[in-house]
């Protein structure tokens, strides 16, 4: 039975991976960021059967030590530690550089030393900017458009470069828009739902007609676990998309329409990114992981809202509706 261990394992979609490999039997060691609360971000909210089932690793994914101590005797690393909103990089572009890039170097430079068997980075439809052309495909070219967006480019090109250069078991996995249960509210989908299901009548959003392909949290899990499980996809890029794509404006109308048909959108400016640093399309092809995985969406858009919804309801108490997050 291989050990398996997730970086970032607190977070949305590293807990909900967690609690997926666990289900399937793996051994899980789990990497969490330390902190003198001893809080386990989302594994807190797990049962006690789980989180017997889960080693658990306090560290930081700065710190090249931790890291090793961490990767020692295990033979696929999912590494999703990231710092990940994009707003905040524009206020703290040396901490996405000191988390994304140096901390993908760590796990890099662990699995090279330790002959780790698979390593995955995750990655992120921001390196991609703005579409040139759609459906964006593993050859689109790179742009960044923000700070967090470089950041990720540039622990997608370490990768890379490990790989033709040592040899090294990686792939490169890069979701687009995850969205669902246990996302921060500085997304947009957790950002309308909290809004409105806590009474709001005025929802106060950015740009209106940008245009995303939004992935159910349960499918991108599960298109990690594809690629990690195919030798085809060592040495690749993939996407992880649902080849569709909707409107911000659309998407909140849904949401209104499924929770509170008589709210209403605001823009705010306070909300909006600097004009050359917003992506205003993507639109993700998935094509390659299709054919090397056999991997597909199995959740509408509509089916994931409804349970992402679903789980917003019970949970509203730990979210900071009022506040925009960054």
């Amino acid at each position: 039975m291989p050990t398996i261990l997730v970086t970032g394992a607190d977070g949305f979609i590293g807990s909900h991976l967690v609690e997926h490999l666990v289900e399937k039997g793996l051994n899980v060691k789990a990497f969490v960021c330390y902190n003198s609360f001893n809080s386990w971000g989302w594994l807190d909210t797990f049962s006690g059967d789980i989180l017997r089932e889960i080693q658990i690793i306090p560290g930081d994914i700065r710190d090249p030590n931790a890291v090793r101590k961490a990767m020692t005797g295990v033979d696929v690393v999912y590494h999703l530690a990231a710092l990940i909103a994009i707003p905040f990089s524009y206020q703290a572009p040396d901490s996405y550089v000191a988390t994304n890039i140096n901390g993908t170097l760590n796990v890099l430079q662990a699995a090279r030393e330790l002959g780790t068997e698979r390593i995955l980075i995750t990655s992120t439809s921001e390196v991609y900017g703005t579409a040139r052309y759609v459906p964006m495909d593993e050859n689109h070219p790179l742009q960044g458009q923000s700070p967090y967006s470089a950041t990720k480019i540039g622990a997608d090109k370490l990768a890379e470069a490990f790989y033709r250069s040592f040899n090294l078991p990686v792939s490169i996995v890069r979701p687009f828009n995850t969205y669902g249960p246990r996302q921060s509210t500085r997304a947009v989908i957790p950002s309308i739902i909290t809004q409105l299901i806590s009474g709001k009548k005025e929802i106060r959003l950015g740009a209106l007609s940008l245009t995303r392909d939004f992935n159910y949290v349960k499918d991108t899990v599960c298109g990690f676990i594809a690629i990690a499980e195919s030798d085809k996809t060592i040495g690749e890029e993939i996407n992880i998309a649902t080849q569709q794509e909707i409107s911000i404006g659309e998407l909140a109308c849904e949401l209104i329409r499924q929770i509170n048909p008589h709210a209403v959108v605001i823009c705010e400016k306070e909300r909006l990114r600097p004009e050359n640093s917003e992506v205003n399309r993507l639109l993700g092809s998935n094509e390659k992981i299709l054919n090397l995985t056999g991997w597909k969406p199995q959740f509408t858009l509509k089916e994931g809202l409804r349970e992402t919804i679903a789980w917003f309801e019970n949970n509203l108490h730990r979210y900071k509706a009022d506040i925009y997050t960054l």
